[in-house]
């Protein structure tokens, strides 16, 4: 009987979690898990089939469970070190906590599960990446964004606080009425022509802030994003080619190897018959 070591079978398991059908399986299941989620905000189905719906539930967490023990197992410490294995292992976790008492809110939080899809799907994580690499400058975009924000407020908390107190009576008010009309939801009636109404050139000052942020600053939300998705989407493909030339520069180091040995091979047999030969 073979015997095999614990090494070789925790890579043995991680292989085997890791394989692109058991991963498929996975994917299938926490998209399972999402549609019993939601059926457990209706209470007529909860009615009539809670007790199926609950233990398709506990299944399905039981499954998740025995996917992530196997993966530490397998890995090790080595399991933390990948960020999105940390995702999991939280999401997870989560579900553990018993949802009752004062952690009755983290039922709620099951939902969560259904971001395990990061993790499973590869063209998600890497969107998901290009936006987290895309925090930096999105940070500076929304810096600007608060400037023009607060000059705009305290023009319009002096232009127009003393008449219209319920939209511009305090810089919050004005921050929160400006946030309205930067959205374009209904800032027009509400907002821009009742105060048109009294102060007739009030709108060179809506306009020129809708083209600032709503057309301008926003856009440029747009653009990075677009932009380091782009770069993203090249780095990943320069890793690839560079992981396809590795493999073929390996390739043929092995290749030239054997056709090393197999000349020695055969300039051993040639010394070999020709000794013979001239032994004869």
């Amino acid at each position: 009987m073979e015997y095999i070591g614990q090494s070789d079978l925790r890579q043995r398991i991680g292989e085997w979690v890791e394989r692109p059908r058991i991963q498929a399986w996975i994917v299938a299941i926490i998209m399972i898990n999402a549609v019993t989620l939601g059926l457990e905000t209706s209470p007529l189905v909860m009615q009539h089939a809670g007790l199926l719906v609950l233990t398709v539930e506990r299944v399905i967490l039981a499954i998740f469970v025995v996917e992530l023990g196997l993966k530490l197992y397998a890995f090790g410490p080595r399991f933390f070190r990948e960020p999105w294995n940390v995702f999991d292992f939280i999401i997870v976790s989560i579900a553990l906590i018993p949802a009752s008492g004062p952690f009755a809110i983290l039922r709620a939080l099951r939902i969560l599960r259904v971001l395990r899809l990061l993790t499973k799907i590869r063209r998600l994580r890497e969107i998901t990446e290009s936006l987290l690499k895309a925090i930096p400058s999105i940070g500076w975009i929304a810096a600007l964004l608060l400037l023009v924000f607060y000059v705009f407020a305290v023009m319009g908390t002096k232009l127009f606080g003393a008449s219209f107190d319920e939209d511009f009576g305090h810089l919050g008010r004005a921050m929160y009425s400006l946030f309205q009309v930067m959205t374009l939801e209904s800032w027009s009636q509400e907002i821009a022509r009742p105060i048109m109404a009294e102060y007739p050139f009030a709108w060179i000052y809506f306009i020129t802030f809708i083209l600032v942020t709503a057309f301008t600053v926003l856009n440029l939300f747009i653009g990075i994003i677009v932009s380091t998705m782009q770069e993203r989407h090249y780095e990943l493909e320069d890793a690839k080619r560079a992981e396809t030339e590795a493999r073929a520069h390996a390739e043929r180091e092995e290749m030239l190897l054997l056709l090393r040995e197999l000349r020695d091979r055969v300039e051993r047999i040639e010394r070999v018959h020709y000794g013979r030969r001239e032994g004869g």
